[in-house]
């Protein structure tokens, strides 16, 4: 059967660009979540192999995001996120979530001291995805990030969809900058290739730190 006998409601049609445009409709519980499907699968994954007993997210804008990862913590019976951000977009259904702290002073004015009381902790940046705010957050929040969790690194696709420009950039520049002088930390291919070669809006971004 060729292409063109099958029929147009049945033909599979969908790239980088068309899941991007998915994505930034995505609602988890009626929130605004903005984040790809198949990430989405990943983070589940990641948070059950980790436990963390914190999630440091750069990046709440809505909430949804921090809302899924807080309701993945309660099935866990452990942990909670501190959800970081410059401005306060969140409804009442992520302010009253016993799991989520919100932060309003962007990741510059996060004190590292609220750390202390934890053990196992799991840091995302998902902020303004710029080179120079990718790499100033990843660089502050490195040494919190504890051995054998992760580093990860939001959005570096907007180098596939033709937009690195518009971010200085973006993502990408900032870890082939950091990964050198960081060797605590590699890139996890596992997670960057699990639905094939980077098929994740976090190009490269999933940095497992091993020592």
């Amino acid at each position: 059967m060729n292409l063109k006998s099958i029929p147009s409601d049945e033909r599979v049609d969908f790239n980088y660009k068309t899941i991007d445009k998915g994505h930034h409709k995505v609602h988890y519980r009626g929130v605004l979540a903005q984040r790809s499907p198949f990430d989405y699968v990943i983070y589940q994954m990641i948070i059950s192999e980790v436990m963390p007993d914190l999630i440091i997210e750069i990046g709440t804008n809505f909430g949804g995001g921090a809302l899924y990862m807080a309701d993945l913590l309660n099935n866990l019976n452990n942990g909670v996120v501190h959800s970081i951000d410059i401005t306060d977009n969140c409804p009442e259904i992520v302010k009253s979530h016993p799991r989520i702290n919100l932060f309003h002073k962007g990741f510059e004015g996060y004190s590292l001291e609220l750390v202390r009381p934890f053990n196992k902790i799991l840091v995302i940046e998902d902020a303004s995805h710029t080179y120079e705010d990718t790499l100033g957050a990843i660089t502050k929040f490195k040494d919190v990030v504890t051995k054998n969790s992760y580093l990860i690194v939001e959005d570096g696709i907007v180098d596939k969809l033709g937009a690195s420009k518009l971010f200085n950039g973006g993502p990408c520049k900032a870890i082939r900058e950091f990964l050198p002088d960081n060797p605590d930390f590699i890139v996890d291919r596992k997670w960057c290739d699990f639905f094939g070669k980077n098929a994740t809006n976090n190009v490269n971004g999933f940095l497992k730190r091993i020592a």
